[in-house]
């Protein structure tokens, strides 16, 4: 049975998130603060963290931090949780390497759709290690073993959701790819006001790839459209 952590110290909202996600089939367990929630975390390795950005003590972005860093919890997946919804905060979560982020107040059928879609791709490896794809075009190489993209020879380290969209626009080179089809690629939806969530994740991802390039621009912005990458 899939085991999903809820960290939130609002015990309302802990216990309907616990409540829906049973009735999906999951098992669930529950922490009320940033310390119980890391320490759970460690000793149950649940498939999938729930997590809340502003609670006392320690604060869900350090959690995230942490859960990080340890070899027995980097990669399990974790949906945010939070009030604050400016794409600095977002950004902030998605630079830690959260895999989702759901502003509150939230709809419970969006967070089950969320749950659902990070937890399908989390059992999928990148497109480019489960199937014969191009690796290598001119002077760019996936790596997908390390989540790694070399250009000439310098190597920038992706995350896995970096990896992805990069791999995707890499496939398409020179064909704009729009970022509803990003979502869904990526994310496995597409709703339409979340074009906010790919905005964060190319300014971090085109940040990585303009420190190797050499002064070349190779993420470009189709404006009202999407982003294309120029080979």
């Amino acid at each position: 049975m899939v085991k999903i952590l809820v960290v939130d110290d609002d015990v309302a909202i802990n216990e309907l998130i616990k409540v829906n996600l049973q009735l999906c089939g999951y098992e669930v367990i529950q922490a009320h603060d940033g310390v119980e929630g890391f320490a759970l975390a460690k000793q149950e390795l649940p498939n999938m963290v729930i997590l809340d950005v502003m609670m006392p003590n320690v604060d869900g972005y350090t959690v995230a931090q942490r859960i990080r860093q340890f070899d027995d919890t980097k990669n399990i997946p974790i949906l945010m949780l939070t009030a604050l919804g400016t794409i600095e905060d977002k950004g902030k979560g998605f630079n830690i390497g959260i895999d989702d982020y759901l502003v509150k107040p939230f709809d419970i059928e969006e967070l089950k759709m969320r749950v659902k879609a990070i937890l399908k791709r989390s059992n999928q490896l990148p497109k480019s290690m489960a199937i014969k794809e191009l690796l290598v075009y001119k002077n760019i190489t996936l790596l997908p073993e390390t989540y790694s993209v070399k250009i000439d020879e310098n190597i920038a380290k992706l995350t896995p959701i970096e990896f992805d969209i990069f791999n995707i626009l890499f496939q398409n080179h020179g064909t704009m790819i729009p970022s509803s089809k990003l979502l869904k690629d990526v994310w496995g939806y597409s709703p339409d006001d979340d074009v906010e969530t790919i905005r964060v994740h190319i300014r971090h991802l085109r940040s990585k790839i303009d420190k190797i390039s050499n002064g070349k621009k190779y993420i470009e912005t189709i404006y009202g459209g999407g982003y294309k990458l120029s080979v």
